[in-house]
């Protein structure tokens, strides 16, 4: 369904023909698509889906649309809205909304929701407890399997998730079953002789990356949620872990480009706030290259003697910069995937000294006959520069994959130590090197 279809059939108020083809598209594709017009047309239309397809839509609109739209609701609309959306997007919309659509809001909820929301609300940021929700099946083990197929089809339509239920003793998870193996076998069996006692579970404060992780590892796509007594308050489905990985890459992107991450897209975003996420970093790292000029000025006595010198620096400061870049996503990604701990720091600068090598040696090789048949320099020259390639290439690959792993051992994130911030540092150290190798070869 096109934008100017939708719109053709909203200014000639052909109201049925257009609920019919809003009912037959996708939710999430029905929220890009009203997300694009005017906001009282986005209204109508979005008054002439049902109820449950009226909440999935709602649930995948942006912030912005879904404060304009609850102010527009009536009260019984806004009750109907609340009836049929998960606890956790109803949570991600509590957080989000201004503080007077809340309290409009809260008016529908009853008592019973409102603990499961203050609940939500008060686990850490970046938890699982954040991510999860509410509304999971769950069993006893000694219900039969005809009983637990009628259970859940009477209560699978308010859960988000049917294709595990979980069987409990007092609160507590002892075994989970899939409402596959409850189909597949024979229907006078109990649950207790077909569940698995053997699954995977995180605590409501686990953090979400670890939850990914999980998820990634075992192939999942729901998985419990514990409290510290190991009783069974929630689920995280694999597609709010979806919208977690998005987030995280986001976030590691910015960072790697020295830049605040923030939740707000590109346009969304005004031109003050796009400076002031990045103009903090820049001031750092202006600041920080002011050492690659007082050692420039330090040897300014061998650029006198050997003029040539100098228009090898950006070559020698880019290579080692790339070197470095290079070996801290590297090791960043390795960081990420849980592939590298601390107590690997000795096999990592082993092997990333032995491909610096293999790089460095290549890269200065190239160089040096560059040098000598094409800028047609002095073999000294050219040696200065091709000994002081390997040695910044062989730097800068340390240096990018140490500061990474330091930097998640001291409880950062890793992605802070990537391109820019290493440049940085490997900028100085090749010049040092640089200056010293030339000094002592051409004996300056």
């Amino acid at each position: 369904m096109k934008k100017e279809l939708m719109l053709e059939l909203l200014n000639t108020k052909q109201y049925k023909q257009l609920h019919t083809l809003l009912m037959e598209n996708n939710a999430v594709d029905i929220a890009y698509l009203l997300q694009q017009i005017e906001i009282d047309d986005c209204a109508i239309a979005f008054r002439l889906l049902s109820k449950k397809k009226a909440a999935q839509v709602f649930s995948n609109m942006d912030i912005k649309m879904q404060s304009q739209l609850v102010e527009l609701f009536s009260e019984k609309e806004l009750e109907s809205l609340i009836e049929n959306q998960y606890m956790d997007d109803l949570v991600d919309l509590i957080e989000e909304l201004p503080a007077n659509l809340v309290t409009r809001l809260l008016k529908h909820v009853d008592e019973n929701q409102r603990q499961v929301i203050n609940q939500l609300l008060s686990y850490p940021k970046d938890s699982a407890g954040t991510i999860m929700t509410t509304e999971f099946l769950s069993l006893k083990k000694e219900t039969q399997l005809e009983d637990a197929l009628n259970y859940i089809k009477q209560n699978g339509n308010h859960c988000k998730s049917i294709y595990t239920s979980y069987v409990c003793q007092d609160k507590k998870l002892i075994g989970i079953v899939s409402t596959k193996d409850i189909l597949l076998n024979d229907e006078n069996k109990s649950i207790e002789e077909i569940m698995k006692e053997d699954f995977q579970y995180v605590y409501t404060h686990t953090d979400q990356e670890e939850v990914v992780n999980i998820f990634r590892k075992y192939d999942l796509v729901v998985l419990p949620v514990l409290d510290d007594e190991k009783m069974l308050v929630g689920i995280v489905t694999v597609d709010d872990v979806m919208d977690v990985m998005v987030d995280e890459t986001s976030e590691d992107i910015s960072k790697m480009a020295a830049v605040e991450p923030h939740d707000k897209s590109y346009f969304e975003t005004s031109v003050f706030e796009h400076a002031k996420h990045r103009i903090i970093w820049l001031l750092v790292l202006m600041f920080s290259a002011t050492l690659t000029g007082s050692i420039i000025t330090r040897y300014e006595n061998a650029f006198q003697a050997v003029p040539l010198l100098v228009s090898f620096i950006p070559m020698l400061m880019d290579t080692g910069g790339n070197a470095g870049s290079q070996a801290s996503v590297t090791v960043i990604r390795g960081l990420s995937l849980n592939e590298i701990e601390y107590r690997d720091v000795p096999k990592v600068v082993f092997k990333e000294i032995r491909v610096a090598l293999i790089c460095g040696i290549t890269l200065s090789a190239a160089n040096f006959v560059k040098l000598l048949l094409l800028d047609k320099v002095g073999v000294l020259v050219a040696a200065s520069v091709c000994l002081t390639l390997v040695a910044a290439v062989v730097i800068a690959m340390i240096i990018g994959c140490l500061l990474p792993i330091l930097a998640k051992r001291l409880g950062f994130d890793p992605a802070v130590m990537a391109s820019p911030f290493i440049t940085t540092i490997v900028d100085a150290m090749s010049l040092l090197v640089y200056f010293r190798v030339a000094s002592a070869i051409l004996g300056l």
